[in-house]
């Protein structure tokens, strides 16, 4: 199996950049894989990177290498991926010095830089002066959701590969496939995803992430006053959090194991007063990475309630198109009569304030509570006046 038969939906992409590896006279050094979250943007960033290290290997030699790329342990493969909120510059910088280095074994060295658009424009500038003249074996591969992510500098700079939404029928296939996942179940998990893979894996193989995802759904139905949609908040933040620690606390005791295991520390022994500032500086990484988590469960909050109205909505105008919420069809059947097409817009609206606001660092409670609010109809669009 090669790296690239884990992808799913995006031939056009996987065709480029095999053109690619298999012309190195017309290689590009520079490049930039752009996607809506969930579109695979990493593991094509990856099986890129595979590619190019494995160069013209044998099969067994080729094999030990994608092994290397899967665990990040390459020599020739450098890899940027945060959980923080921002990219820090002394983390591009170091980035910087290693592209400096002719690769040791393969034909190029490779350095990934996943999320790319949490870099600051400072940031940015630095990673630029690496783009302007890359070493001649080095590649960069960029990842972001959109070009208009990056200063216009660097997209001037870079070859863009964009990635396009896989289908609904692509993403359960894959399910099946690579996970073996009953194929209703994979059916069901990839549309309530809306095709985003990661999350379709965690629908299909956690009963405990489908159970809060449904729990998303009835906080949301259930509100009817101004005071519920208060309530509401409070119950989908506690929601967001909950499934960001479902996320990161076995990661984070597997970091502790490991970084107790190198110190030379058993399990439950005490730790000496010269080794605690290992385990501090782990510890307030974590606690970077969980502010991060809880951001983006709280996003994927939003965009469950977005598939709520906008399944609402093509009930309203009787659109009869497939619901991304079919399995409570009738719930909505009902709150879709009980409302308006114009209201449901006006509930999409609010939610895309709310991401806004939680992107300027708005407490995520006083968010959703003034979504919420305007989603329930009993007050004017607050979207307008904010």
């Amino acid at each position: 199996m090669s790296a690239w038969d884990e992808l799913t939906g995006q031939d056009a992409a996987i065709a480029a950049l095999q053109d690619a590896v298999a012309d190195a006279g017309s290689m590009t050094h520079s490049w930039l894989i752009t996607g809506p979250p969930g579109s695979g943007r990493s593991n094509l960033a990856f099986a890129f990177a595979t590619a190019l290290l494995q160069g013209s290997q044998t099969e067994a030699e080729a094999a030990r290498t994608a092994k290397q790329v899967a665990a990040r342990t390459h020599p020739d493969l450098a890899v940027l991926a945060t959980d923080r909120v921002i990219i820090s510059i002394d983390e591009v910088r170091q980035l910087v010095s290693q592209s400096q280095f002719s690769p040791s074994i393969s034909p190029y060295r490779v350095i990934v830089i996943e999320d790319a658009d949490r870099m600051t424009e400072r940031t940015s500038n630095v990673l630029l002066k690496a783009l302007e003249e890359p070493p001649p074996r080095t590649v960069w591969i960029l990842c972001a959701p959109s070009a208009a992510d990056l200063i216009p500098t660097i997209r001037s700079r870079v070859r863009t590969v964009r990635l396009r939404v896989p289908s609904v029928a692509e993403v359960a296939q894959l399910l099946v496939s690579r996970n073996g996942v009953d194929p209703a179940r994979a059916e069901s998990a990839a549309r309530e995803s809306q095709s985003h893979i990661g999350m379709a894996v965690r629908l299909a193989t956690d009963d405990d992430a489908r159970a809060r995802r449904a729990r998303t759904l009835d906080i949301a139905l259930a509100v009817q006053s101004v005071s519920g949609a208060v309530l509401a908040a409070e119950k989908l933040v506690a929601v967001a959090t909950d499934d960001a620690k479902a996320l990161t606390a076995e990661r984070e005791d597997e970091e502790r194991f490991a970084a107790l295991r190198s110190l030379g520390i058993e399990p439950g022994a005490s730790v000496p007063a010269g080794m605690r500032a290992s385990l501090k500086a782990l510890e307030e990484d974590q606690k970077r990475r969980a502010t991060r988590s809880v951001r983006d469960g709280i996003d994927r909050v939003l965009v469950d309630l977005m598939s709520l109205y906008r399944d609402q909505l093509m009930l309203q105008l009787g659109a009869g198109v497939d619901l991304v919420n079919e399995a409570i069809r009738g719930d909505l059947e009902v709150t879709s009569r009980a409302g308006s097409a114009e209201q449901s817009l006006t509930a999409l609206d609010a939610i895309a304030v709310a991401r806004r606001r939680i992107e300027g660092n708005t407490p995520p409670g006083l968010a959703l509570e003034a979504m919420l609010i305007t989603a329930s109809g009993r007050v004017p669009a607050l979207s307008s006046l904010m």
